[in-house]
Formats: C-alpha cells, structure tokens, sequence
C-alpha cells in the first residue's frame, strides 16, 4: 500500500510465493516458451484473459449459519448417505480447526517464531440486527466522499465494519480459502504468521481506490506484476474472491445485503481482471523471477552485512528502487530490501542487510549466506528515484539500514553528471551504528556538491547530536530541495511530519511505503 504523503513504492506483495517446477536445484532459465519471447516489441499487449465469475460459497443465509454439529460416529441408517461429491458447503467446525492448525504450522526447515494464542471467534448472536445504514466517521480511513458512487459507498461501510475485528476476519478467510481449496496452501509459506494480513489488506486497499482509476490501476498493475513470483494464476483469482465474499458475510453482519454482495463482486471482478492483465502483459517482457549468485559476503557489525549478487540474466532497476527477495532456506518467504548502488556496468547487485531477531530471511542472509549460494529476487518496485528532469537539490534522510538507497542515489546523480547540492543527514543511536559512514564520506570528499552529516542519538559522538528531524531543521531553507527518507519505519512517520513543518511540500516527499517497511521488519 502506498504511504498518503508520497509517490512512494506499492508492493504489499510480502510472503508467498511458488516456484513451480523451477526449484533450487534446476536450471536457472525457463524454455522460451514457458518465460514468454524476451525479443518482442515492447510495445506488444497480451490479450486480455477475462477473469471467471466469482460464485460465493452457498447462500448468504448458508454462510452465516453455523453448521450443526452431527451426530455422534455410527453405523449409517436406513437412507442416510455421506456428503456428496461437490458439495461446497462450508462445514465451519473444518474452516476453525484449520486456522488453527495454519496458525501454527511449523517453518519448512528450523522452528520459527509462532505467533501467541488468539481468542478463537466468537460467533455474534444469530438475532443479528436488522442491516443499518452504518456510516464511517469522518476520521475513519474508510470515510465515504461526497461524491462516492453507490459501490464505493457500500464497499467502504463494509470496511468499516470489520476493521475494528480485522484478524478474526482474515484468519476466517484464510482458513476458509485453505479449506475450500486446498491446491492453493503450496503458494504460501508454511508460517503465516508474516503473511496473513497482507493479501487480505492489498484486497482491502484496492476496494477503497474503486473510485480512483487511475490510482487504482496503477496499485494494481504493479501488484499484478509482483504476484507473478508467487504463481499466482487466472484461475486462482475467483477462489480468492468467493472467500472473501465469505468472510465478509460471516463478520459484516450489520452492513451486508444483496446490494452489498453485489458491489464486492463487481469491485472484486474489475481488480482481478487488471491484476491478470498486468501480469500477462508483464510476462511478455520479463521472468517472474531471477535466480541470483551469492559473489560477496561483507560483514560490516555483528548484525549487518553487505550482500553481493550476481543475477542468471540483466536485471534493469533504477536508483532509490528496491526489490523482494527469496532464499533456499526459508522458501516462499520474500522480504523487501533497497538495492545499494545506482545500476553498475558489470550488472552486480548489492543489498545492506541488518538481522532482525528471530528474522528468518534477514538471519539467514547475514549469518548463513555465503558466495556460491543461490537467492531469489523478483522483479523492482518503488518510485524513490532522482527526478532528472530538474535542478532541485536531494534533501537525503538516511536511518540505518536505509542509508543503502540513500547512497545509490548519490551515485546516480554523479552518474548522471549534472551537479546538483546534495544534502545527506546520516542517523544512527551511536557511532558504531554509523556502520557505512566511511564510503559515504569518501563520496563527499569526492564530490563537492555533497554533504553528509552523521547524526547519532545516543552517546557521544564527532557528529551532530540528537534525533534525525531536529537536526534537518537546524540547517535549511530547503525550499529548493526535494527529500528522500529511508529507515525504520518511526523514523519515517517522524521525518515526514518534520519536512512538511519546515515548508517542503508533500509531493515532494518520497519514500519506501511505510506499511511494508514494517511488514518487513520481520
């Protein structure tokens, strides 16, 4: 989900994914005509690929009545059969007793972090309520616009309902889509816990944007793209859907109505269709994935390391851009990291990577990746990039980790030989954190249009003292800059609210989506 106050980088494309017949240990390039013809035109469209009609599971009344329990094991009597084949009915004790095994599932390799006990649901009184006119308040991130169509109006009470109860209804509709199909649990990983709300808030997302095409489809262009890395296919799509028409009509109990259903079809209908288009015509042009070698392994602390890669075939990304990554140990679990330089000649790829307490992807690369090993990255995201069609100087934000991007850009505007004022405030809580402060003071003796300042908040330090906003303030104006933040995501939320109140407008304000930073955050 894009942050509101940028044209920051979409995604919520977190965990998941399927390699298909393409494992570890195969060759690394599909045959032609399974990766699609790489010569074609550019300009080539695939043809569309209409998504199937959504068919929600059972009747509304169906969907909200529990099943009964049956009777207690024995022989059959007269005239009693068991279930017959393609009954889809849901048996609500199977749709519980799977969420909780799911919630638990172990991790495919070494045991991982589980996720505490949650209260099992608690189904609301069957004497529901009429259906109200429910209305968000206007400081709901569901509020309905003036000037909303009939769809959106219905659509956004819906959310507005089941956000407040958000994790009963997105463990019902994962277990209810494990259930009602169960082809489709080798697409996940085999932990949910990181990538349970993910889909369910990209869906989410996307029915909030109905009414805004063109964001809308950009949103969905780029997470149809994404998905490709996951397996996803057109006939998966309607699945999802009739599991989410389900778990909304179970939680919604107050907003849902025909009309309603109606609505979440239609919306739910348009979104697949540009999710499947996006990806077909993406398909024509590059892999879902490229498989990456291990060449450099550079330990910086005792948590973070720089990986260099070496990717099977080109890999075009801009500076400021980021990318997911999958690795052998943790399959189908991808996590989002900032390429580290501007685009080099020798087509290397490197990542500043810090391990996050029982992280599984960030250990694994920092304490057990080593040359020759293999990852997988798939295809770049993110629109934090230098806008080279003016001379504004580059107000540079830089926390942690988040220095990576910060430095590709940096070599992109030296690469592109226009010298503009770069500006680069360096964050760290002590100076042992400033753990790439040497090369990027090495680029500022280099280049006299920039500047770095290193700012620690704890402990002493040769550098500014404080927390990075407050020291952005102390210097200025900044009315002839744009800004780049990048780093956890408080430092973000922080950094934004500081460089609005100092004048820079928020337009002019990029970053990484605050969402998926913390999402990444394993």
């Amino acid at each position: 989900m894009d942050a509101p106050t940028t044209t920051s980088s979409a995604g919520s494309d977190g965990s998941g994914g399927n390699s298909g017949d393409w494992g570890w240990f195969t060759p690394s390039r599909r045959p032609a005509e399974e990766q699609g013809a790489p010569d074609r035109q550019s300009d080539e469209r695939a043809p569309s690929r209409p998504v199937n009609p959504i068919r929600p599971v059972g009747t509304g009344a169906d969907r909200r009545t529990p099943v009964e329990p049956p009777p207690a094991p024995g022989p059959p009597g007269p005239g009693v059969s068991g279930p017959r084949p393609g009954d889809r009915r849901v048996d609500e004790r199977r749709v519980d007793d799977r969420r909780v095994d799911e919630r638990r599932a172990p991790g495919p390799a070494t045991p991982g972090p589980t996720a505490p006990g949650r209260e099992e649901h608690q189904r609301p009184d069957e004497a529901a309520p009429a259906p109200q006119d429910v209305r968000p308040g206007p400081d709901s991130p569901f509020a309905v616009p003036e000037t909303a169509s009939p769809d959106a109006i219905l659509l956004r009470r819906t959310m507005a309902e089941v956000e407040p109860i958000s994790d009963k209804v997105t463990s019902y509709f994962y277990a209810l889509l494990f259930v009602q199909h169960p082809e489709l649990r080798p697409l996940f990983p085999a932990a949910m816990d990181a990538q349970r709300d993910r889909l369910f808030k990209a869906i989410l997302t996307a029915a909030r944007l109905i009414d805004d095409p063109d964001i809308l489809t950009d949103f969905l262009t780029r997470l149809g793209r994404g998905h490709r890395k996951y397996g996803t296919q057109p006939e998966h799509y309607p699945a999802v859907g009739e599991c989410l028409i389900g778990a909304l009509t179970r939680y919604a109990v107050t907003t849902w109505t025909d009309e309603a259903e109606a609505a979440w079809v239609r919306a739910y209908t348009a979104i697949s269709q540009i999710m499947i288009d996006a990806a077909a015509e993406d398909e024509l042009r590059a892999p879902a994935w490229w498989q990456a070698e291990v060449v450099g392994h550079e330990p910086r602390t005792h948590d973070i390391a720089v990986i260099t890669v070496r990717p099977d075939q080109p890999y075009p990304f801009l500076a400021g851009q980021y990318t997911s990554v999958e690795t052998p140990w943790w399959p189908r679990v991808w996590r989002h990291y900032s390429f580290a330089s501007a685009p080099r000649s020798d087509g290397l790829l490197s990542f500043h990577v810090k391990a996050i307490p029982a992280g599984w992807v960030s250990s694994a690369l920092v304490h057990r990746a080593r040359p020759g090993d293999v990852i997988r990255l798939g295809p770049p995201a993110g629109s934090m990039t230098v806008d080279h069609s003016n001379d504004n100087g580059l107000l540079c934000l830089g926390g942690g980790t988040g220095i990576a991007p910060i430095k590709a850009l940096v070599e992109d505007v030296a690469d592109y030989g226009r010298h503009r004022p770069v500006e680069v405030f360096y964050g760290a809580r002590n100076d042992h954190d400033l753990y790439d402060i040497d090369t990027m003071l090495r680029l500022a003796q280099k280049h006299p249009w920039l500047a770095v300042r290193p700012v620690v908040s704890d402990g002493p330090t040769n550098g500014l003292s404080g927390r990075l906003p407050d020291a952005v303030r102390q210097y200025g104006p900044w009315n002839a800059f744009d800004a780049y933040l990048s780093g956890p995501p408080g430092m973000i939320r922080s950094g934004v609210d500081a460089l609005v109140g100092i004048g820079i407008p928020s337009h002019r304000i990029r970053h990484d989506s605050i969402e998926e930073l913390a999402a990444a955050a394993e």
